[in-house]
């Protein structure tokens, strides 16, 4: 089928869901049938180099396809949800131009509400009060930081991982300059995505199933060579407080390289870490309002051929 014309009512198909639910897939699908390019959104794959743990599609099973809002800054460098929202704008508009469908498959729920939803005026950064956490975090550990925003912010402090000492530090940093919760701060301000006609579609496979190839998939890209991956990265240099090393797998297997143990052994820790991910995401997605949730993987012709209808016309069935 031909793409949308510029003027037909620019149509924005959104496919959200946790990790392993096969968003990528059905993007293809959608975009082979509708005419369309994809938009990633996902805050690991903006990073180059790390490949094989962020799932990225590669180039030999995209089928053609063009994917978006991938590669786009060195691990060392500092990537938001405002640059998202920035760039994914930019590619939205070059869609429109050029008449195509933009195909949206989001995994970070934070950057798809910065998207669709607009992000709040929070204060600009401060460099001097950013190196004086990170002296704490120093200092005393991660924990610390973790413990002095609960301390001062139990809803953000409760959203965030207490490894994460970026987002603790981006945390209270607006914390401290707004002089008022960080969510508060993102509830109000926001302007959103205007123009566009949004159709989200949600997986939801069954739990047991969506578990089970969560544990596949991460044997699967061990036997890919996400290891060597991980030697390649630590010997060009890339800093281990780099941001992508903080990402589930990554940090793991960084780890067990460090130690000299199997890497093997590090495959339970990362499976149910990636576990906890997909139920974390499954919580935040479950919030997105009017979402078609389909009840499977975005692989199954069954639920592609509905995904295919809501998009076209948002008409759901499947929906669980």
């Amino acid at each position: 089928m031909s793409g949308l014309s510029p003027e037909s009512g620019a149509r924005l198909v959104v496919i959200l869901g946790p990790t392993a639910s096969g968003k990528s897939a059905l993007g293809i699908t959608l975009a082979e049938q509708l005419g369309g390019e994809i938009l990633v959104c996902d805050s690991t794959q903006v990073y180059r180099h790390f490949d094989i743990g962020t799932a990225k599609v590669p180039p030999s099973e995209q089928k053609g396809m063009a994917h978006h809002l991938v590669d786009l800054v060195e691990p060392q460098e500092l990537f938001t949800a405002g640059e998202y929202r920035r760039r994914a704008l930019e590619v939205l508009e070059n869609l429109r131009g050029r008449g195509k469908l933009p195909i949206l498959t989001a995994g970070t729920g934070l950057y798809l509400r910065a998207l669709l939803e607009g992000l709040a005026d929070a204060p600009e950064r401060s460099e001097e009060l950013r190196e004086r956490l990170r002296q704490k975090a120093k200092l005393h550990g991660p924990a610390y930081l973790h413990r002095l925003l609960a301390r001062t912010d139990k809803e953000a402090a409760a959203r965030i991982a207490p490894r994460d000492t970026q987002k603790i530090i981006r945390a209270l940093e607006i914390r401290t300059l707004a002089g008022k919760p960080v969510g508060d701060v993102h509830r109000s301000g926001r302007e959103g995505l205007a123009g566009y006609d949004v159709r989200r579609i949600g997986l939801s496979p069954p739990r047991p199933a969506l578990y089970a190839r969560i544990d596949a998939r991460v044997g699967t890209m061990m036997r890919a060579g996400w290891m060597e991956e991980v030697r390649r990265l630590v010997a060009s240099g890339v800093p281990a407080d780099a941001k992508p090393f903080q990402f589930i797998g990554y940090s793991e297997l960084r780890a067990w390289l460090e130690s000299g143990r199997e890497a093997s052994e590090a495959i339970p820790q990362i499976q149910q870490a990636t576990r906890r991910f997909a139920k974390r995401q499954i919580t935040w997605f479950r919030k997105e309002p009017d979402v078609h949730w389909l009840s499977g993987f975005g692989d199954d012709p069954e639920v592609a051929d509905a995904a295919l209808r809501i998009a076209q016309s948002g008409q759901a069935s499947l929906e669980s």
